[in-house]
């Protein structure tokens, strides 16, 4: 609507479509089809291999519509035809309390997937991570498809910020050790009193995406309480989950000699997200060095409770069990 403000005569220019001479006017409702749009992606990925091309969904569970691109295309290219391609799926991945269709992208789906080197499943948990995940991806990491599960709840966070010299140097680290325990892969001291010492840590917890901040957290109450605190544990992140990071893990719990546990923590239910596809690999191993437990929601079909009261008592009941 239009309006005159020395008159204060309106024109509703809707209201004059039809005549001689003003043209038409239309409204479509657009199909909203994930299946092609991604389809898409992948063609003009193959197409330009040159390029970095992401296909982001609104919500992780966005992808379920476009699962038979991801299953005849995204992962079983390569065997089938000799067709590579570098697309990137960011995928959010939540279970911050919201709607269970909108809380995971299934992680589970895509590690039942992945096989023979077939693509990279990732969960980045820092700025400077994401950067260099998308520069290697440029450089051509294999030129195989990345999927990118990104909590949002860390879009805003000030524990997933970098400084910038994590930005110009260094490169995607597949695991990321404790950041309170001195001497750590970036080689920095934690900017906190609270400080981990290696050979006094009795559990090593491992997990993947937000949960493990909210497992320091929960820790740093514990350590600075009033109540004596358990033994420590690390909490330590795997940033990516296919390539499983083997070689990497066995180096990282080197660091940690007089633990005996190993847990993997996640916030999914047990019948989802990493443990499913984490536990074989983990206990082949660890399984003369360490006993091995994980700490899950219970197992559900629905991907998440849909009550925010349920999912944070389920969620302090998940620390509580992985730290104490």
């Amino acid at each position: 609507m239009l309006v005159d403000h020395e008159t204060g005569a309106e024109w509703v220019p809707l209201a004059h479509l039809g005549g001689d001479g003003t043209g038409r006017f239309a409204v479509h409702d657009s199909l909203l089809s994930e299946y092609a749009a991604l389809g898409f992606e992948y063609g003009y990925s193959v197409d330009a291999p040159e390029s970095l091309v992401c296909w982001e969904a609104q919500f992780g569970d966005f992808a379920n519509g476009a699962q038979v691109i991801i299953d005849n295309f995204l992962v079983a290219a390569e065997d089938k035809w000799g067709q590579r391609c570098g697309l990137v799926m960011l995928l959010p991945h939540g279970y911050e309390g919201q709607g269970p269709e909108h809380s995971s992208a299934r992680i589970e789906r895509f590690l039942t997937l992945s096989a023979r080197g077939n693509m990279r499943v990732t969960q980045p948990t820092t700025a400077a991570q994401y950067f260099h995940l998308l520069r290697s991806q440029v450089r051509g990491a294999g030129g195989q498809p990345l999927v990118v599960m990104t909590p949002k709840s860390l879009l805003r966070a000030e524990v997933s910020r970098s400084r910038i010299e994590e930005f110009t140097s260094g490169g995607f680290r597949v695991v990321v050790d404790d950041p309170f325990a001195p001497a750590t892969a970036d080689g920095r001291q934690p900017e906190s009193v609270l400080v981990i010492e290696p050979s006094e840590v009795a559990r090593v917890v491992l997990c993947s995406g937000k949960i493990a901040f909210d497992a320091m957290k929960w820790r740093e109450r514990l350590m600075t309480g009033s109540v004596p605190a358990p033994p420590p544990a690390a909490i330590v992140r795997v940033e990516q989950l296919y390539p499983w990071p083997e070689a990497e893990l066995s180096v990282l719990l080197d660091r940690y000699p007089g633990a005996t546990e190993l847990v993997w923590l996640q916030d999914e239910p047990e019948n989802m997200g990493a443990w499913p596809f984490a536990h074989g690999r983990l206990h082949r191993l660890v399984r003369d060095r360490y006993a091995l437990r994980h700490v899950s929601r219970p197992e559900s079909a629905s991907p998440a409770t849909g009550s925010a009261a349920l999912h944070n008592i389920e969620h302090d009941d998940i620390l509580v069990r992985a730290l104490g």
